[in-house]
């Protein structure tokens, strides 16, 4: 697990990184500022609703969900350490993983959506969004969440998802022509920062946790003072 050991540096380094991203992420969600058109989109003839967002309903509901599924998350990185040492095997964890969520999904769905033209999948644009939410987005995103569990433990990984803001803002300006505003951009640097400065404590953290294994195992490897002046056959 984890530890946060605030009166060192690494320690003080990581939780002033996970600040700084918590922070950043704050500010491009609540803070606009100055809107900056740099380029035209790439994908056009897509309507926006009067406030700005495509389709801007059930924001309350929405805002919830969200809330929720960050604490699922927020338990379920520290469980997979737990779970890694019973059950060492990070492709079928996966598999059930995503087994049992798209049972749960299925069974949502039926409840919330009865109508048979949702159910409906064509050779369209929704059927490649299904195969790239599958294979990418929840399958190997699992993998990889829980090799970077194993290799540094459960803070390392959520770490980057702040990232997936910055990434959505650029690709939002690039492909649908969403307006940057001076938030954005310095919640961008915010998150950036925090991320240096965690990943910065966790190098001198693992470089430290080296340092004092390599040392103490030679230690364990010299001989002793007494067992140099011993004498093999007669002794001391």
């Amino acid at each position: 697990m984890e530890s946060l050991r605030l009166k060192s540096k690494e320690g003080s380094a990581k939780v002033v990184g996970a600040l700084l991203c918590f922070g950043g992420a704050l500010l491009i969600s609540l803070y606009n500022g100055k809107e900056l058109h740099l380029w035209s989109p790439v994908i056009k003839g897509i309507t926006k609703s009067s406030n700005g967002v495509v389709g801007g309903h059930h924001h309350v509901r929405g805002t919830l969900l969200l809330l929720g599924d960050c604490i699922c998350y927020a338990f379920w990185y520290p469980i997979q350490v737990k779970v890694l040492k019973v059950y060492p095997w990070k492709h079928w964890s996966s598999v059930l993983t995503c087994v049992l969520g798209g049972l749960q999904t299925c069974v949502i769905g039926i409840f919330l959506r009865r109508d048979k033209l949702a159910w409906q999948v064509g050779w369209n644009i929704q059927l490649l969004t299904i195969v790239y939410s599958a294979a990418l987005g929840t399958a190997a995103k699992y993998w990889l969440n829980l090799y970077a569990v194993e290799k540094r433990g459960p803070v390392f990984p959520p770490m980057f998802s702040t990232l997936s803001i910055v990434f959505t803002m650029v690709l939002g300006a690039l492909l649908l022509g969403e307006s940057i505003t001076v938030g954005s951009l310095l919640g961008s640097a915010l998150v950036f920062s925090g991320l240096y400065t965690y990943l910065y404590g966790k190098a001198k953290e693992l470089h430290a946790k080296t340092t004092s294994s390599s040392s103490n195992e030679k230690l364990q490897g010299q001989p002793t003072h007494d067992s140099k002046c011993e004498d093999p056959i007669f002794g001391p």
